[in-house]
C-alpha cells in the first residue's frame, strides 16, 4: 500500500465511524466487503441476501440530498460565510444547551482532524464570529463559543433551511417511509 492509499485510508476513518453511529452501531466496525476474487475493500459491494432495492428510490433519495446541500452551501455563501464556516457555527450553536463546546469535539462533528478544526477556529475568530477561551477545570482545552454576529447570521440562516426542508419534507418522508421495516 502506498502514501496515498494509507493517507486516504486513514481520512476515511472519521467517515465510517460516523456512518457506523448514525446506524445505531456505535463501536461495531462497518461490515466487512469483498472482491469478487476474495480481497477486502471498502469499495466492493456487499453480498445481496435476497432483498430487494428500490434503486428509483435511493437515487431519489441521494438527489434530495445533495440538492439540499448545494442548497445550503449557496445560502451559505451569500451570508458571507463558507459552507464550512458555517457547518462549524451550526454545530457549535447545536451543541448541547448550557455546554461550550472543546474544538475537538468540533473536529468529531465535522469529520476533520483536530488541527484542520483549529485552523477554521483561527479563521472564525479572525471574522468576529467565535470567542475562545480555556476550559476552567481543565486549562488545556480550548473551549468556543458563538457571538453576538454569529447568531444572528446563524439565526437567519436557520429561518430559509427550515423553509426549504418544509418544501423537501414530504417529498423526504414518503421516501423514508419506503426504507423503513415493516410494522408487524
Amino acid at each position: 500500500m502506498d502514501d496515498f492509499d494509507k493517507s486516504f485510508g486513514e481520512r476515511r476513518r472519521p467517515a465510517r465511524a460516523a456512518f457506523a453511529a448514525a446506524a445505531g452501531l456505535w463501536g461495531a466496525p462497518p461490515p466487512e466487503r469483498t472482491k469478487s476474487d476474495g480481497a477486502s475493500s471498502d469499495f466492493a459491494m456487499p453480498p445481496d441476501h435476497g432483498t430487494s432495492v428500490d434503486y428509483a428510490a435511493l437515487a431519489e433519495f441521494r438527489f434530495l440530498l445533495h440538492g439540499f446541500v448545494e442548497f445550503s452551501e449557496v445560502a451559505a455563501r451569500a451570508a458571507g460565510l463558507t459552507p464550512r464556516q458555517h457547518q462549524a457555527l451550526l454545530q457549535i450553536k447545536g451543541f448541547p444547551e448550557g455546554q461550550a463546546m472543546a474544538v475537538g469535539a468540533l473536529a468529531a462533528r465535522l469529520h476533520v482532524r483536530h488541527h484542520s478544526a483549529v485552523e477554521l477556529v483561527d479563521r472564525l475568530e479572525q471574522a468576529g464570529l467565535i470567542t475562545r477561551f480555556a476550559d476552567r477545570a481543565d486549562r488545556r482545552r480550548v473551549l468556543i463559543r458563538l457571538t453576538g454576529k454569529a447568531e444572528a447570521l446563524l439565526a437567519g440562516l436557520a429561518r430559509t433551511h427550515q423553509q426549504e426542508l418544509q418544501r423537501l419534507g414530504p417529498s423526504l418522508s414518503g421516501l423514508l417511509e419506503k426504507f423503513s421495516p415493516p410494522t408487524a
